[in-house]
């Protein structure tokens, strides 16, 4: 065997024939999986294409024999992880997904993956190796939802690997996924935390009591949040066009993207206690009329954008204060907000359609999550309402 073909006895072509005994063309062979092979011999040095038919692997042999006789061909079984991974990911990503998923390939290859796997020959990948780095994740105490996206990373990867023909079998399949854990319930409010934590936000002055406020009432994303603008507030049809979050990119910095999915593009009724929230933030800062609206509804002092770690520092710096006062708070997340609305929702007898489409969630099951975690309360309420249907007489 060559690196990618095959070298009859003595280095005599024969006359391959497919699996129903039809001859094909010299220096094509069918492989044992149902693929065919072509070699491409130029000055000594013989290399092999593959395809799914015997008309893809001559043009591949062509297009392959050029290259070579002009110098610009590159040898396959040189090719590290490492060199795939970037070509893949700048000739088959870059212009079909968003840019900020490209941005987050990058960074889980960068973090989880290059130094495991980034020198490896992309044809000696086997999946073993990919078994080592999951485990090797786990051990690091790596969450298993992370490793189940690194493991999606190296499947799209290895996918366009084995259609280009660079190797013969795709190893990722061959790896298992550690187990996962329990799952971290996410951090809800009570209704007593919820408006603590508004009344010191209020009480000192926060540039973005507001912000918390609307995070509350409406369920909206950090980012989502973060990138409304003025022109976003349709008082005419009395709704919130989510139409953009805001993203940040190291090298780039905050910049604007499309909403997380499809379904994220969306509209949220507006009320008038939202609106008043709206009215609220433009006298906190002054203004009387909104002459710009493309202007951010949320933004610093300097009208530049707030990045996520701003809003986290503050509902951090919100919560020592409360602790200052000898209150024990636990800390949340901005996400917090959006799980706490939909918490309220739920309780308030929001049916579970509706609250889909006011969270911009893809998929129903999403949404239906989040009524396994209403509070205990809640669950005894429920349950105390319907003991009636089982007395025993």
């Amino acid at each position: 065997l060559s690196c990618y073909g095959w070298v009859g006895r003595k280095g005599v072509d024969r006359m391959a024939k497919d699996a129903r005994g039809r001859e094909l063309p010299k220096g094509i062979r069918q492989r044992d999986n149902g693929t065919f092979e072509g070699r491409v011999a130029v000055d000594g040095k013989r290399v092999s294409v593959y395809g799914n038919t015997v008309t893809e692997v001559k043009k591949k042999i062509a297009e392959t024999k050029y290259k070579m006789e002009h110098g610009i061909y590159v040898d396959q079984c040189n090719i590290s992880f490492d060199e795939w991974f970037n070509t893949w990911l700048e000739e088959y990503k870059k212009n079909s997904v968003k840019s900020g998923t490209v941005f987050s390939y990058k960074n889980y290859y960068k973090y989880y993956i290059k130094d495991e796997l980034g020198m490896r020959k992309l044809r000696d990948l086997r999946g073993e190796h990919i078994q080592h780095l999951y485990n090797k994740l786990k051990q690091d105490g790596i969450a298993t939802s992370t490793i189940k996206i690194v493991s999606a990373v190296l499947s799209g990867c290895m996918k366009q690997a084995l259609k280009n023909g660079l190797i013969e079998r795709n190893p990722v399949p061959l790896a298992i996924l550690p187990k996962a854990g329990v799952k971290k319930q996410s951090r809800v409010l009570t209704q007593e935390e919820q408006t603590l934590f508004l009344k010191y936000a209020k009480a000192k002055d926060s540039y973005l009591y507001n912000f918390f406020a609307l995070a509350l009432r409406t369920g909206m994303r950090n980012g989502e949040l973060r990138g409304l603008k003025y022109s976003d507030i349709d008082k005419k049809k009395m709704v919130i066009h989510v139409v953009r979050t805001l993203k940040y990119e190291e090298g780039r910095g905050l910049y604007e993207d499309t909403p997380k999915t499809a379904s994220s593009t969306r509209d949220i009724p507006l009320t008038e206690d939202m609106l008043q929230i709206i009215e609220n933030q433009k006298k906190f800062w002054g203004i009387s009329k909104i002459i710009n609206k493309n202007e951010y509804v949320f933004h610093q002092g300097d009208k530049r954008p707030i990045s996520r770690d701003c809003v986290q520092s503050e509902i951090d710096r919100v919560i020592a204060l409360i602790r200052e006062d000898g209150i024990n708070f636990e800390r949340f997340t901005c996400h917090g907000f959006r799980h706490t609305f939909a918490t309220r929702a739920i309780e308030s007898g929001m049916q579970p359609q509706t609250l889909k489409t006011i969270l911009g969630h893809s998929t129903l099951s999403m949404t239906m999550d989040l009524y396994s975690h209403v509070l205990p309360s809640t669950k005894a309420e429920e349950m105390e309402a319907i003991s009636g249907a089982f007395k025993i007489s």
